[in-house]
């Protein structure tokens, strides 16, 4: 299932490296509801990996990895 609108939290994590970007969207996360979109956008080489581990260690979702010009945008949804 993919977002319907736009994400209700945006993280922006370009420019930094791990494990920064890790311990930011886990926090994020944290803040927003159960079903709720973050947005990370990060270019840490190692955050594709990360979060995806991440994301199926904590049982939420990764709905989407998009390339974009110099960055990866990562949305993940919580659950539970």
């Amino acid at each position: 299932m993919t977002p319907s609108g736009p994400p209700e939290g945006s993280l922006d994590c370009v420019g930094l490296f791990c494990p920064e970007p890790l311990f930011q969207t886990r926090e994020a996360l944290d803040a927003l509801e159960e079903g709720d979109v973050l947005e990370v956008l990060a270019d840490d080489p190692a955050a594709e990996e990360d979060l995806t581990r991440f994301v199926k260690r904590t049982g939420h979702e990764m709905v989407s990895i998009e390339d974009q010009d110099d960055y990866k945008r990562f949305l993940i949804r919580k659950r539970h």
